[in-house]
C-alpha cells in the first residue's frame, strides 16, 4: 500500500504517502488511493483537517512516476487522475495541511499549492518543474499565493526554492528542522480542530467562492488532459 492513513484525536486525518524509492513520485495506483482517501474525507463529516505528508523526509512527492509504462490510453487515464486529484484537494472541506520536506517538484508543488496551509522542511527543494516537458500546470493555485509576478517567475523557470524563500514569499506559514514539519503540521491541524467546526467548514467554503478556485482548477485541468492527449504528454515509461 503507497498510502497510509491515520486518525489522530480530535478529527484530524494524516495521509502519508509511501513510496520512498520513488521519492513518492505518483503512480496510476497511488493516484487512485489518494483520490479515494479525499473523496471520503470530503464526505466525513467528523473530520476536522487532513495533514498531507510523506512517509520519507527525503520528497512529499517528486511527481508524477515517469517511468510507469503505459500505453496512450494509460497515460491519459493516469493524467485524469491528476487533475481529479488537484480538485479534490480544493473541495476537502475543512483545512488541509501540507508537510513541505524535501522534493516537492511537479506534481508535489501542485499539493502543496492546492493545500491551505504549508509547514516547510530545512531541506525543502520546491519546483514547479512543468515547463521544461511544456505541462500547463502552475498558475492556477500559485498566482493567488504569491501573486503573478512572482508566479511568472517560478513556473517560467521551475527554479527551486528552499524554506527560507517560501517562508518569505508566504508560501509557507512555518519554516522548521526537517525531522519537525509533520509535527508542526498537527499542532497546526490541532489548533483548527479548536475551533468552531461549522464555522471552519463555512470559512472555507467563503475562501474557495470569494477566490474562484475550483474555476480556476477546472481551466487549468482542461488544459492538462489535453496536452497528455493531443500534445506531447508526460513520459509514459
Amino acid at each position: 500500500m503507497s498510502l497510509l492513513r491515520e486518525r489522530r484525536p480530535g478529527g484530524i486525518e494524516v495521509l502519508r504517502i509511501d513510496r520512498p524509492a520513488k521519492r513518492n513520485a505518483l503512480d496510476t495506483a497511488t493516484l487512485g488511493l489518494l483520490n479515494s482517501a479525499l473523496t471520503e474525507l470530503a464526505a466525513d463529516p467528523d473530520v476536522r483537517a487532513v495533514v498531507v505528508s510523506t512517509t520519507s523526509t527525503t520528497a512529499l512527492c517528486a511527481g508524477a512516476d515517469v517511468g510507469e509504462t503505459l500505453d496512450a490510453a494509460g497515460g491519459v487515464r493516469r493524467m485524469e487522475a491528476f487533475a481529479e486529484l488537484y480538485r479534490r484537494i480544493e473541495e476537502v472541506p475543512v483545512p488541509t495541511i501540507a508537510v513541505c520536506v524535501g522534493n516537492c517538484v511537479g506534481a508535489g508543488a501542485e499539493i502543496v499549492a492546492g493545500c491551505d496551509l504549508r509547514v516547510a522542511g530545512e531541506n525543502l527543494k520546491l519546483a514547479w518543474a512543468g515547463a521544461r516537458l511544456g505541462v500547463p500546470v502552475g498558475p492556477a493555485r500559485l498566482t493567488t499565493l504569491i501573486g503573478l509576478s512572482r508566479a511568472k517567475e517560478l513556473v517560467y523557470l521551475g527554479r527551486p526554492i528552499g524554506a527560507a524563500e517560501a517562508l518569505a514569499s508566504g508560501l509557507a506559514h512555518r519554516a522548521v528542522p526537517t525531522d519537525e514539519a509533520e509535527a508542526t503540521a498537527i499542532e497546526l491541524a490541532e489548533a483548527v480542530a479548536r475551533q468552531s467546526a461549522p464555522g471552519i467548514r463555512n470559512l472555507k467554503e467563503m475562501f474557495r467562492h470569494l477566490e474562484g478556485t475550483l474555476d480556476r482548477i477546472d481551466y487549468e485541468n482542461e488544459r492538462l488532459v489535453e496536452f497528455q492527449r493531443h500534445g506531447t504528454g508526460l513520459p509514459q515509461g
